[in-house]
This record gives C-alpha cells, sequence and structure tokens, in this order.
C-alpha cells in the first residue's frame, strides 16, 4: 500500500514547518514537536528512521521489543514496528492523548520515512535543543531504522 505524499500533505494546508529529524535525540525531538502542536502548529517531519534514541544498544533493543511484544495479539496494545510510526507514537505519548485537545494536534502531525519528492525544495528546520551533538555527550545511540530492522521492519529499497 503505497501513500499520496501530496494528498497527505494537502490536508495540512500551506502553512507548515517542515522538520529534518536527521540526528535528533528521539524524546527531545517529540517533546519539543508535541509542545508546538498543542500551540497549534503543523509540522511534517522528514527522515524520521535516522533519529536517534540514546543508550547501550542492547538495553535500547531489549526496551522496544518488551514494548513491541507487549499484551496480545488479539486484544492489545499495539506496538509499531515501522519507524515513522514509532515516531509518531512517542509524540503521541507526549499529547494528551485522552483529551480532544491532544488528538486534534495528534492530526496536525504529519511523518515520513526519508525525504518526499513534494517536499524536496522545502526548507527543513533543526531543533538545536534535540540535536545529538549538542546535547549528548555519550557515544552510545542507536537510530530507529535499526530499531524497526530488530522489531522485524524489512526496509524495502
Amino acid at each position: 500500500m503505497s501513500v499520496s505524499v501530496e494528498r497527505v500533505i494537502k490536508t495540512l494546508g500551506d502553512d507548515f514547518v517542515v522538520i529534518d529529524a536527521e540526528n535528533h535525540v528521539l524524546g527531545r525531538l517529540s517533546s519539543i514537536i508535541a509542545k508546538r502542536l498543542l500551540n497549534g502548529e503543523k509540522i511534517v517531519v522528514v527522515n524520521a528512521e535516522k533519529a536517534v534514541v540514546t543508550g547501550d544498544k542492547y538495553m535500547v533493543f531489549a526496551r522496544y521489543k518488551e514494548k513491541y511484544d507487549r499484551g496480545s495479539k488479539e486484544k492489545g496494545p499495539y506496538f509499531p514496528r515501522h519507524p515513522e510510526k514509532i515516531f509518531k507514537r512517542t509524540v503521541r505519548g507526549m499529547l494528551p492523548w485522552k483529551s480532544r485537545r491532544g488528538r486534534e494536534a495528534f492530526r496536525r502531525l504529519r511523518v515520513f520515512v526519508s525525504v518526499p519528492k513534494e517536499l524536496e525544495g522545502k526548507e527543513f528546520i533543526t531543533v538545536d535543543d534535540a540535536l545529538l551533538s549538542k546535547v549528548s555527550k555519550t557515544e552510545k545511540y542507536v537510530s530507529l531504522q535499526e530499531i524497526s530492522r530488530y522489531l522485524g521492519y524489512e526496509v524495502k529499497a
């Protein structure tokens, strides 16, 4: 199933911000995006698979595997394997999801793996407060793409 990027972006209108998630710490970037969504901004995130999670590789894998295995196949809760869906789920966890305000804020978010052709000419914003090189002193981190592969997502080239 392919997604019509043009149609998805058209639902946001013209006044949206494009954020490049490459080399950004997932949690920090998600909290900043959640705050901006609650303020009424419309946000498109590109390169979601290149966002990073800090920590020892095997501990991060174990934490995400535990989330993925939680629940049952019939009843859930369900945790995504796709990198863009993991990103959206992380932002959703930082929004007041059970209120109308939180759900409407979540609808203003679009996340893509890599950069769609329709957005190649746009100017991308980097969030300095979430850049890995500026906020983290550790050498230990894992990209969202590696986590997705570990959970069983097959990246289609």
